[in-house]
């Protein structure tokens, strides 16, 4: 009980300062995800009633020309688009309804849509994040200029996986295993994901080249705000010599292909991780959920606008990749139906699919109760 108490406390003293910049981030990402689905089921002719931001009652709304109604409900944590055809905000279908329909509804109803368009629209919500992601990364990119630091060995920790590897002061990283390493936060990204794999450096030391194996160790690290983090570490500082760090402006269409990159970088990140836990090569305790994002955004939001939107674009990717996940209840569990049907020729019987958005949400449930309880253990610092 002493742990709920303390959270408890916690929140209401700390939480209130970041309900702003949570719901600023939160309401970015479920915007344009829902908008993904909802440009493309008007473009595949299908009718959308509610467009809504958060679950349950409604706060406030309008009608548009076309008969949907835009709305902002009481519960900020999601959203939804609801088509013609759908019995709930989950898109699951009444097969009654289905039948009664005359032959003009049914050119505007979601379930009567081929798998090709139905899937299409499904996909629209996860990619539509991606997108965003790639243009928010790369408006920051051009805006604000890509940070340059050499990736040049300053000093070298005892007894850590550089010592051991054999690094020099002034060594210069040019590569990990095989792919280009361009400034030193290229070498730290791939570092901290990979604890406990053994990576191949090509050095500059020198006027020659050198390669060196190293393994980086998991270690626990804090940040500016005292979260702590667990990363793999090699052991090694960079050079802060005059003229060892930048700023590189660059031009939108450079911007955008480095968005592209970070896109991927972050996505690619996010699945290793969850790949290692299911490994149990990383612990879970690193899941976080909405109090957790809610903190991390009233943090960030203290470096500026600029720091804030970028965390916008990495909760972006994660949830994009979160929907795709085949789980009924999730984009991905729909797209995995449509997948079924189309290997079939039909759909899965009703008393299937509502079983399946049975164990969905059961696990969808379990998920958030899992990261719920893994964020009051931060809070709390056990």
């Amino acid at each position: 009980m002493d742990i709920f108490l303390k959270s408890f406390s916690m929140l209401s003293h700390g939480l209130i300062g970041y309900i702003v910049p949570f719901l600023f981030v939160l309401t970015i990402v479920v915007f344009f995800h829902e908008l993904g689905h909802f440009i493309v089921a008007r473009l595949c002719g299908v009718r959308v009633l509610t467009f809504s931001l958060g679950f349950g009652p409604e706060l406030f709304g309008f009608n548009d020309r076309h008969g949907t109604r835009w709305k902002v409900s009481a519960i900020p944590l999601g959203g939804y688009v609801k088509f013609f055809g759908d019995e709930s905000e989950a898109s699951t279908p009444s097969a009654e309804t289905l039948k009664a329909m005359s032959e003009e509804e049914r050119k505007g109803s979601f379930h009567h849509m081929s798998v090709g368009r139905r899937a299409a629209i499904v996909a629209a919500g996860p990619v539509a994040n991606f997108i965003l992601a790639i243009v928010i990364f790369g408006c920051l990119f051009t805006f604000f200029g890509k940070p340059i630091t050499s990736a040049r060995v300053d000093s070298i920790q005892a007894n850590s996986a550089a010592a051991t590897a054999g690094f020099q002061t002034g060594d210069v990283i040019t590569a990990i295993d095989g792919e280009k390493i361009e400034n030193f936060t290229d070498m730290q990204r791939i570092v901290s994901t990979n604890a406990g794999n053994t990576l191949h450096f090509t050095v500059k030391r020198g006027q020659g080249t050198v390669t060196l194996t190293a393994t980086p160790e998991l270690r626990e690290i804090k940040d500016t705000f005292n979260n702590v983090h667990k990363v793999g570490i090699l052991g090694i500082t960079r050079s802060t010599a005059p003229g060892e760090a930048s700023t590189e402006r660059v031009n939108p269409a450079v911007g955008l292909w480095l968005g592209v990159k970070e896109t991927w970088f972050v996505a690619k990140s996010t699945l290793v991780y969850i790949g290692d836990v299911f490994a149990h090569r990383a612990s879970a305790d690193q899941v976080g959920g909405p109090i957790r994002i809610a903190q991390i955004s009233g943090q960030v939001a203290t470096f500026g606008l600029s720091a804030l939107i970028h965390l916008a674009a990495v909760l972006s990717v994660s949830i994009g990749l979160l929907n795709l996940f085949p789980v009924p209840m999730l984009d991905g569990g729909h797209l995995l139906f449509y997948l079924i049907e189309a290997v079939r020729g039909r759909p899965l019987s009703e008393k299937s699919q509502e079983m399946g958005f049975r164990v969905g949400l059961a696990l969808v449930l379990m998920l958030m109760v899992f990261a719920t309880y893994n964020d009051i253990l931060h809070l709390t610092g056990s």
